[in-house]
C-alpha cells in the first residue's frame, strides 16, 4: 500500500461542461493557468480528464468521438499538468464513474436497474446527468482503457474517481453473478450487499490497473462521504479525501465526525470544502472569507490537508476573484504547516460510531453521534472516533453513544479494556443485543425490565421523539449528576430503557414519571405530560468505572440541545476523568484541537472562534469574527516546559509549569490561534 503523504493547499477543480456551449477553453493559457494557483499559494491541484457530461479535456485517440465538440484547445489538460509541474503543482487527474451522461445515452444496456426494472437515477425529462452505470457491464472495460490512456499520453500523479458508490442492482449482469454467487436476488438487503461487494472489487481491481503504470500514483474512490466501510477496502485507497462542504448537503457537523474516524484508519486525509456559497457548480458565488478561514483552520486542527472546490469557466480561465480569496487563506495555512507535519491527536476519548451498527452517509449520520460531536465539541474535549476493531487502549475513557450493538466478540473485547484499567459511559440501548431485548455489558450494572412502556401501536415508546413530546422522563438533579441545576425535574425530551440496576451498583439518579404518555386518550396541555412527583426507574448508574445512562442523552441534544444533558454528561466524564488533557475557561463557541509533534518535542494547541449562524433558510455560514482575548489554558505535560509561544508569529506566552500542568493565557483569539508548548527530550 502506497502511504501517501499529502501538500496542504490544494483545488479541486471541477469541469462539468455541456457540449451545448460554444468555445470551451478559448481563453486559456497553461502558463496563466498555473501561475494564477501559484500566486494564491496552492500546490497541488486535481484537473479534470472525463467530466458528469461525458466529455473529455485532452485530444483522446481512443475515445475521439467523446472530446468536447466544442474543445479549442486539446491538449487542455496536458498543458495544464506540463505547466504546473514547472511550479512544483502536483497534478492528480479526476475522472468521472458512475454518472457520464454521454456513456447513459450511448449505452443504455450499461445502467443499473432498480428492482422494477427501471435505469437508476435521472429520468428522460429532468435536467441532470444522474443516470447511474454499473461497473459489473463491459463499462468496467471502457474505464481501464481511459485510465491505460491517460498514462500512455501524458504525466500522471494520481486519478481521483468520483462518484463510486454501491447501487442495488438488477441488470443482466448483476443478476447472473448474484444467482452464481448464490445470492437471494428477492431480498433487497441482500442484493445491496452484493453491491458492497461488487463495488469493494471494482475498487481494488482499478487500483491494481493503475498501480501497473505507476505504482506511487495516488489513488481515491470518492463516495461523498468517509466511513466504516472504508476501513475494508482502504489498501485500495492511498489516502481519503474527505467530501464535505459545510453550505451543502454536509453540514458544518459532517467534518468533524468523518475526520476524527479516519484519521485512525493510518491514511493521510484531505478535506474538501468550496469556494462556492453553496456548492459545487454554483457558478459565480463566493463564499465569505471567515467561512473558508474556519474550514480550512478547522481541516488544520484535526490533522488534515486542505483543499478547496472551484468549477473554471467554460472560456478556460481561473477567476481571479476566487483566487484572490483561496490565497488570503493559502498564505496563513503556509505558515502554519510547520506545526502541523506529523502532528498526532492527544486524545483522552475514544467514541465508538454508531454508523458501523447503523449506517450512515452525508446528511444521514446517526443523530446520536451528531449530539456527541456537537456536545463534545463545546465541552472541549479531545477525542477519536472509532469502530469496533479500533485500539481501544490509547483511550482512558471510552464512550458507547446511545445505539451501539453489542455482540460476543465486542463485549469480550470491551471487559478486557476494562479489565485493564479502561473507563467507560454507554446511554441508552448501548450495550444491548442485536435485537435489542437483552443487556449483554453487564459491566453497565444495568438489566432490562420486563413489559417496557409500548405506544398505542404496540411499538416501544423507549427513544422516540415527538414535536408534542409525547414520550418522556423526567431527572432531578443532584450533588453527583447535574451540579449546579437546579434541584427540580428537567425533562428528558424521549422516554429512557427501562432498567434495574444491579444490588452492587450505585444509582446516581432515577427518573420522575409524568403522570402519562401523550396521546389521544390521556393529554394535558401543549406538549408533555407534566411529572407526577412519582420515582420511574433508574435512569444514571454506576458500576466501578463504567457509568450507564438510561437515556438518549446524545440523541435528545441533537434534536433539542437542553443544556441540562450536557451538564448531566460532563458530571460523568468529570466523575471517571477527573484529569484531562486540555481544559479551559471560555465560551462553549471555542473550538479546541491538542495535537502533538513528537519529533519537534512539542504541542500544538488549536483555538478557533468562528460561530457559524443559520441567517437564511437553506445553509449555515458566517461572516463575522468575534476576538476572544486572555482565555485561561491549562495543558497537562510531565515533561519539562522551555516556551509557550504564538506561531507562527513566535511571541512568547508567560506560562507556570506545576504538578504536571502547564497554565498560560491565550491572549487573543482573532478567529484562529495556535501556540507550541516546547518541552525538552
Amino acid at each position: 500500500m502506497n502511504q501517501l503523504q499529502l501538500r496542504y493547499r490544494q483545488v479541486h477543480l471541477d469541469f462539468h461542461t455541456s457540449p451545448l456551449i460554444p468555445d470551451i477553453g478559448e481563453k486559456f493559457d497553461g502558463a496563466e493557468f498555473a501561475q494564477t494557483l501559484k500566486n494564491a499559494h496552492v500546490d497541488s491541484v486535481t484537473c479534470f480528464a472525463r467530466c458528469h457530461h461525458g466529455m473529455l479535456y485532452y485530444d483522446s485517440k481512443k475515445f475521439p468521438e467523446r472530446i468536447h465538440p466544442n474543445l479549442t484547445n486539446k491538449n487542455m489538460l496536458k498543458e495544464m499538468i506540463q505547466e504546473c509541474h514547472k511550479r512544483d503543482i502536483r497534478v492528480p487527474i479526476y475522472i468521472t464513474i458512475q454518472w457520464d451522461y454521454f456513456t447513459a445515452k450511448e449505452h443504455p444496456e450499461w445502467l443499473a436497474i432498480d428492482a422494477d426494472g427501471r435505469p437508476v437515477g435521472t429520468g428522460p425529462y429532468e435536467a441532470g446527468f444522474y443516470q447511474v452505470l454499473c461497473v459489473n457491464t463491459g463499462y468496467r472495460d471502457l474505464l481501464k482503457e481511459q485510465i491505460t490512456e491517460l498514462f500512455e499520453e501524458m504525466e500522471v500523479d494520481g486519478i481521483f474517481m468520483d462518484i463510486v458508490y454501491p447501487t442495488e442492482c438488477s441488470c443482466k449482469n448483476c443478476m447472473e453473478k448474484m444467482k452464481a454467487a448464490k445470492v437471494d436476488v428477492y431480498d433487497s438487503e441482500a442484493r445491496m450487499q452484493y453491491a458492497q461487494n461488487m463495488i469493494d472489487e471494482f475498487k481494488f481491481d482499478i487500483s491494481r490497473h493503475i498501480r501497473s503504470f505507476r505504482p506511487d500514483a495516488s489513488i481515491f474512490y470518492n463516495t461523498s462521504h468517509i466511513g466504516v466501510k472504508q476501513r475494508k477496502v482502504k489498501d485500495a485507497y492511498t489516502h481519503f479525501e474527505l467530501e464535505s462542504l459545510p453550505s451543502g448537503d454536509w453540514g458544518y457537523i459532517h467534518f468533524p465526525v468523518t475526520m476524527r474516524y479516519a484519521r485512525t484508519l493510518g491514511l493521510d486525509c484531505l478535506s474538501h470544502t468550496g469556494k462556492f456559497h453553496l456548492e459545487w457548480g454554483d457558478f459565480h458565488s463566493f463564499k465569505n472569507l471567515a467561512a473558508l478561514e474556519y474550514e480550512c483552520f478547522r481541516m488544520l486542527a484535526l490533522g488534515s490537508k486542505c483543499l478547496i472546490g472551484d468549477q473554471m469557466e467554460p472560456g478556460g480561465k481561473l477567476s481571479k476573484p476566487v483566487y484572490d480569496l483561496i490565497g488570503n487563506v493559502y498564505e496563513r495555512v503556509e505558515k502554519l504547516e510547520p506545526w502541523c507535519e506529523n502532528a498526532v491527536p492527544v486524545s483522552d476519548i475514544g467514541v465508538i460510531s454508531p454508523e458501523e451498527f447503523m449506517g450512515g452517509n452525508r446528511g444521514r449520520l446517526p443523530e446520536s453521534l451528531m449530539g456527541l460531536e456537537n456536545m463534545f465539541d463545546q465541552l472541549g474535549y479531545q477525542f477519536d472516533i472509532l469502530d469496533s476493531q479500533g485500539d481501544f487502549s490509547k483511550y482512558p475513557l471510552l464512550v458507547l453513544p446511545d445505539d451501539i450493538v453489542v455482540n460476543e466478540e465486542l463485549h469480550k473485547k470491551l471487559k478486557d479494556y476494562l479489565d485493564n484499567g479502561g473507563k467507560m459511559i454507554a446511554t441508552f440501548e448501548s450495550g444491548l443485543d442485536e435485537c435489542k431485548t437483552t443487556m449483554v455489558l453487564k459491566e453497565t450494572g444495568v438489566s432490562l425490565l420486563a413489559d417496557p412502556d409500548r405506544n398505542l401501536d404496540g411499538e416501544l415508546a423507549r427513544g422516540k421523539i415527538t414535536k408534542s413530546n409525547d414520550y418522556v422522563d423526567y431527572m432531578i438533579p443532584n450533588e453527583k449528576i447535574g451540579i449546579g441545576l437546579p434541584m427540580t425535574e428537567h425533562v428528558m425530551y424521549a422516554k429512557g430503557t427501562e432498567v434495574l440496576a444491579a444490588k452492587e451498583a450505585e444509582t446516581l439518579l432515577k427518573f420522575t414519571k409524568p403522570y402519562f404518555d401523550r396521546n389521544f386518550k390521556h393529554f394535558c396541555s401543549h406538549r408533555q405530560t407534566p411529572s407526577s412527583g412519582q420515582a420511574g426507574t433508574d435512569a444514571v448508574v454506576q458500576l466501578g468505572q463504567v457509568i450507564y445512562f438510561a437515556s438518549p442523552v446524545f440523541r435528545i441534544y441533537n434534536a433539542r440541545a437542553p443544556k441540562w444533558c450536557k451538564v448531566m454528561v460532563k458530571d460523568a466524564v468529570d466523575r471517571l476523568l477527573p484529569e484531562k488533557s486540555l481544559e479551559y475557561f471560555g465560551p462553549s463557541t471555542l473550538f479546541t484541537a491538542l495535537n502533538e509533534q513528537k519529533e519537534a518535542h512539542r504541542k500544538v494547541l488549536h483555538l478557533l472562534h468562528y460561530i457559524p449562524q443559520k441567517i437564511c433558510q437553506d445553509i449555515h455560514t458566517l461572516e463575522d469574527v468575534i476576538p476572544l482575548y486572555d482565555i485561561p489554558v491549562k495543558i497537562k505535560e510531565n515533561r519539562k516546559v522551555t516556551a509557550v509561544r504564538n506561531v507562527p508569529e513566535g511571541k512568547d506566552l508567560e506560562f507556570v509549569q506545576k504538578d504536571n500542568w502547564v497554565t498560560f493565557h491565550a491572549d487573543e483569539i482573532n478567529g484562529c490561534r495556535v501556540i507550541e508548548i516546547v518541552y525538552e527530550e
